[in-house]
C-alpha cells in the first residue's frame, strides 16, 4: 500500500492499492475512486462488536476498500478541514476519539474499548466507548485544525481542553480534573471539567474542536 497526503488547510490522501489489498475507511471518507476499486459496508469485529460501535457514535459499520487490480487508486478526507497523521501501529495501539479515524491498513484488529476511569467514561467529552485500533500496519488519524504531536515521559502529564483530543496511545492514562471554582466552570467557556492524559505515550492534540466550524476572515 502507498499513501501520499496532499494539502495544507484540508488535507486528503490518495492510496495506491496492489490487487487484492484491503482497507477500511471511516463513514463518509471517500473523496474519489478510479476503476478497480471495490468497497462494501463491513462491521470490525462481526456481530460481537456491533453493539459497541453504536455507542461509541462511531456508527454500525466501516468502509471496507478492496483492489481488484494492481495500482487502483482511492482518495480519502473527513469532513472538516484538518490534518492528517499516519500512526505505525509498530508504535503501539492507538485510540481514537470519536471522528478522528480516517482509515486503516495491515493486519490491523479494530475494536471499541470502554475507558478505563468512570470520571473520563462521564466527563471526559470523548465518551464512554472509544474507538481502538491495534494490530500491525498504519492508521490514519484526522485532526481538526492543525495537529499537536505531543510526547509524554512516564508521569509526565498534560491537561487538554473538552474536543481537543484526537487519539493517544493505549498506555496513555486517560482521566478527568475539575477546572476549579464556580466562576471557572460558569464563565471560562472550558466547561467543569477537563481531560488530563499522563504519559508515557503519545498525544494528538486538534486545534480545531470536532464539528466547530472554522471562520476565516476575508
Amino acid at each position: 500500500m502507498q499513501h501520499e497526503i496532499f494539502g495544507e488547510f484540508a488535507q486528503y490522501v490518495r492510496l495506491e492499492m496492489a490487487a487484492r489489498e484491503t482497507c477500511w475507511a471511516g463513514r463518509g471518507a471517500i473523496m474519489s475512486y478510479g476503476d478497480g476499486i471495490d468497497w462494501r459496508l463491513r462491521v470490525p469485529g462481526g456481530v460481537s462488536g456491533a453493539g459497541r460501535r453504536m455507542l461509541s457514535g462511531e456508527g454500525l459499520a466501516l468502509v471496507r476498500l478492496e483492489a481488484t487490480r494492481s495500482k487502483a487508486m482511492v482518495s480519502l478526507a473527513s469532513n472538516q478541514p484538518g490534518r492528517i497523521f499516519a500512526w505505525n501501529l509498530d508504535d503501539g495501539p492507538v485510540i481514537a476519539t470519536r471522528g478522528s479515524f480516517l482509515a486503516a491498513w495491515g493486519e490491523v484488529d479494530i475494536s471499541v474499548s470502554i475507558a478505563r476511569r468512570a470520571g473520563a467514561a462521564l466527563f471526559g467529552g470523548a465518551g464512554l466507548f472509544l474507538q481502538h485500533v491495534s494490530g500491525r500496519g498504519t492508521v490514519l488519524i484526522h485532526a481538526s485544525g492543525d495537529l499537536d504531536d505531543r510526547h509524554l515521559a512516564a508521569g509526565e502529564s498534560v491537561t487538554v481542553s473538552t474536543g481537543h483530543l484526537a487519539a493517544f496511545t493505549h498506555a496513555t492514562d486517560y482521566d478527568v480534573q475539575f477546572v476549579g471554582g464556580i466562576r471557572k466552570a460558569l464563565f471560562s467557556g472550558e466547561g467543569v471539567f477537563m481531560t488530563r492524559l499522563t504519559g508515557p505515550g503519545r498525544v494528538l492534540l486538534q486545534s480545531l474542536k470536532r464539528g466547530q466550524k472554522m471562520v476565516t476572515k476575508g
